[in-house]
């Protein structure tokens, strides 16, 4: 199973300003109050009569920013999803959250699995109150995730590139999909140690990392599972996946048939032609 990554909260947030930007909360009904924080309670009195300035996004958490100083933290987690209804419309078990706005709209939030969480905090105190958001990297794009920044931090560890990129405080937003894909675009193996990846890999990885964040925004997600836009409409970036889910398929590049194995508990798609192990990774491998 996994979770939205961060082209498909990118694209949660572009349709949900569309939807409801400027938009009046009239009043908020909490049917799993373990979902919010504060308690329920004070979490609906606190939103009433607030807008909706804006809705911003770091790694793969969505920031509701209210009128008045307040800023609702929101993680989809697994599949979580939010969608507009006009009043009154018939509500399904799954819908744990109801933002009833003065235009006779509905904003719900509907999570199968309960995982989902959002916390109000006052803006710009979110990366102190929460120091899973506080500890994001960079996100990865061409101005914020530099060459430098990654000779630094792949320099620097030993652990195997897989569940390194997946590590959300060395760079946001990347997930299970995205990692195996621009592993396999970039030739390297998932199990190669970080800092055994030289500055030419590494150039080859940054820039993979970005263009792919940036198609697949374009491509409004991958569709896996159940993810689906602020539209209730399917991503088509899966339309474009070179390896994740192929496994015993033949590799686009050389032929191949992809291989699928666990790292870190993660299945984790590669091609074991075009992504060889260099044998200073198996030597170290080795040794750990």
């Amino acid at each position: 199973m996994n979770m939205p990554e961060l082209p498909e909260v990118e694209t949660v947030r572009r349709g949900l300003t569309r939807l409801v930007k400027d938009a009046t909360i009239d009043h908020v009904e909490v049917r799993y109050p373990k979902m919010v924080t504060p308690d329920s309670d004070e979490f609906t009195a606190e939103l009433i009569g607030r807008h909706i300035d804006a809705i911003d996004r770091r790694g793969k958490y969505l920031l509701f920013r209210f009128s008045g100083g307040v800023t609702m933290v929101s993680h989809l987690r697994m599949e979580g999803k939010y969608d507009v209804q006009p009043e009154g419309s018939p509500v399904t078990k799954h819908t744990h959250v109801i933002f009833h706005l003065t235009d006779d709209r509905e904003l719900r939030y509907t999570d199968t699995r309960k995982f989902g969480r959002m916390q109000l905090v006052p803006t710009g105190e979110e990366d102190r109150l929460m120091p899973s958001l506080g500890k994001l990297g960079p996100e990865p794009t061409e101005d914020t995730l530099t060459l430098d920044y990654m000779v630094t931090i792949f320099g620097k560890s030993h652990k195997v590139v897989k569940p390194f990129l997946l590590d959300q405080t060395k760079i946001a937003g990347l997930g299970n999909i995205y990692v195996d894909e621009v592993l396999w675009l970039s030739k390297i193996n998932p199990l190669t140690p970080a800092d055994d990846l030289s500055r030419e890999q590494l150039i080859t990885l940054r820039k993979n990392i970005i263009e792919e964040i940036k198609m697949a925004i374009h491509g409004h997600g991958t569709t896996v599972h159940s993810f689906s836009t602020a539209f209730g409409e399917a991503g088509q970036f899966q339309n474009h996946l070179h390896v994740y889910g192929r496994e015993g398929e033949p590799c686009e590049r050389c032929g191949t048939i992809i291989e699928k194995i666990k790292v870190a508990q993660r299945g984790t798609h590669f091609c074991p032609k075009c992504q060889p192990l260099p044998a200073a990774a198996i030597e170290a491998l080795g040794n750990d």
